[in-house]
């Protein structure tokens, strides 16, 4: 499927450095989201000895049956969040309302590719002090979708092979990066990596998409 222009950036329609997902805004949601990212941190973190985890325990208790008792239906849910055209807010990987999300910032470049830069810490390990492998999948997996979008098309994930090439480090920036690199009808084939500061590589991954799009909750 072809991507409307006026609706997503594409590369040679929009400046290279574009900013291909949502930012964070000032608003009492992303807010909330921010701190809720910090208190799950904080959770892995916190000395268990002397922490007052019984009274934070009762605040987190409180504040969730509050949350609870305004959330609509799931339907109605979906199809507020799926509302409009553009980038969503609510991705795990992106987006500034989803509380699992890191989250990654992605811009476009003007070889076509994307990429953006993301430190991970405790929510995200697997191996001691390094990131989890499914995580850097989910992080590759988002960041080739966003890759395809800004090269003018979009597709559902149909395979994903990843390679870990060595252990990723938590506490150090990482960067990520997607792009297209061939397409032969429906079949968009896309490539990224993930890499360290200093180039090396830890992830690399091959995927083939689908041109087909899944129908927005109405």
């Amino acid at each position: 499927m072809r991507v409307d222009p006026d609706t997503h950036p594409i590369v040679g329609h929009a400046p290279a450095g574009t900013v291909l997902t949502s930012a964070p805004q000032d608003t009492a949601v992303d807010r909330a989201t921010a701190a809720a990212r910090r208190v799950v941190d904080a959770l892995l973190r916190t000395d268990r000895a002397n922490a007052n985890l019984e009274r934070v325990a009762e605040e987190l208790d409180s504040i969730a049956e509050h949350l609870e008792e305004h959330a609509p239906e799931v339907q109605e849910r979906l199809v507020d969040m799926w509302h409009g055209e553009g980038v969503t807010r609510h991705d795990p990987v992106t987006g500034p309302e989803n509380a699992l999300a890191p989250p990654l910032v992605l811009s476009g470049r003007e070889d076509g590719s994307v990429e953006g830069v993301v430190e991970l810490t405790f929510p995200y390990q697997g191996p001691p002090g390094h990131v989890h492998g499914g995580v850097s999948a989910l992080l590759l997996d988002h960041t080739l979708g966003v890759a395809n979008a800004w090269a003018g098309r979009s597709g559902a994930t149909a395979q994903l092979n990843v390679r870990y090439h060595r252990p990723t480090p938590l506490f150090e920036p990482l960067t990520v990066t997607g792009r297209l690199v061939e397409q032969d009808g429906r079949k968009i084939n896309t490539a990224g990596e993930i890499r360290t500061a200093d180039g090396t590589v830890c992830v690399s991954v091959e995927a083939l998409f689908i041109d087909k799009t899944v129908p927005r909750p109405r």
